[in-house]
């Protein structure tokens, strides 16, 4: 079954089966367990289920990138090498796809292909740049299309484009490992958030609605100044209700920030967003089960 896209993003069948998995127990707890406390725990899982198998795939696919720029410096140093020893590039591509470059073996293969039947090197490094779908390759790729037209030594445009590549690797592990302090101080602030939530739900609200309802039920509502009816007097229940939605947002947006802090892009914040707002609706909910 060919992958679906939908914005960049291939749903293929395991994902197809897990939102048709947990549509089918919303359903279910919709019709057996409205309106009781266990419902949103189902609802919980069913966000689980639906959102697990997009979880995986975004860090399988993320490593993959990864690997693939590690393994494009590879590539480059032996096209480096072999244009330096006086063969074209044309004809050193085609030699270096003797090696093995792991995951990015079949782009090479087909960067040597479209090359051997003569489709010119530039039209067919951009086509190797955009299969890869890398920012730091398609970069790379563009610096030495441009200085290439702008002339100059071919050996020396390689070879510093794969210095310029060493080095945004190195500055990203650099950047990454800076940043870990405040990814987990991102965590932290997130469950300290949670546990403010929480206790106020569970501590604070009961005891405000308390309070809210003797007065509701006073005579006091006759005396002006204090418009209070005991129709408009709200249960600890029915305050509380926004704290989820609340938490899930809270947990979106903080899983964003930490990519676009740790990887400077937000689209790898997502799997930190997936965690978070499944840890927040598992925490909110289960306790309302058992307290």
């Amino acid at each position: 079954m060919k992958p679906l896209k939908i914005f960049k993003l291939e749903i293929n069948r395991t994902e197809i089966i897990g939102i048709v998995l947990s549509l089918i127990i919303v359903v279910l707890a919709y019709i057996f367990l409205r309106g009781t406390d266990l419902f949103y725990f189902i609802l919980g899982i069913s966000f689980v289920i639906a959102g697990l198998p997009f979880f995986i795939y975004l860090i399988v696919e993320t490593n993959k990138t990864k690997e693939k720029e590690r393994i494009f410096l590879e590539f480059a140093r032996n096209l480096v090498e072999n244009v330096k020893a006086g063969t074209p590039i044309s004809k050193s591509v085609v030699n270096v796809t003797s090696k093995d470059y792991g995951d990015l073996n079949s782009h090479v293969q087909k960067l040597a292909n479209q090359i051997a039947l003569g489709i010119p090197v530039k039209t067919a490094l951009q086509t190797f740049a955009r299969d890869i779908d890398s920012p730091t390759i398609t970069r790379a790729i563009n610096i030495m299309s441009e200085s290439e037209k702008a002339g100059g030594e071919l050996e020396d445009i390689l070879e510093s484009v794969v210095n310029s590549v060493a080095q945004i690797e190195k500055l990203k592990k650099d950047r990454m490992n800076a940043i870990y302090g405040l990814v987990v101080q991102g965590y932290i602030i997130f469950f300290i958030f949670i546990i403010i939530m929480v206790v106020m739900e569970f501590k604070i609200l009961p005891i405000a609605a308390g309070i809210g309802t003797e007065l509701g039920g006073s005579d006091v509502s006759g005396i002006p100044g204090f418009p209070i009816s005991p129709k408009r007097i709200l249960t600890a229940e029915q305050l509380a209700q926004p704290f989820l939605w609340l938490l899930v947002i809270q947990g979106f947006f903080t899983g964003l920030i930490i990519g676009k802090l740790s990887e400077g892009r937000a689209v790898p914040g997502l799997k930190h967003s997936f965690i978070l707002m499944v840890i927040a609706i598992l925490i909110n909910t289960g306790l309302k089960i058992f307290l």
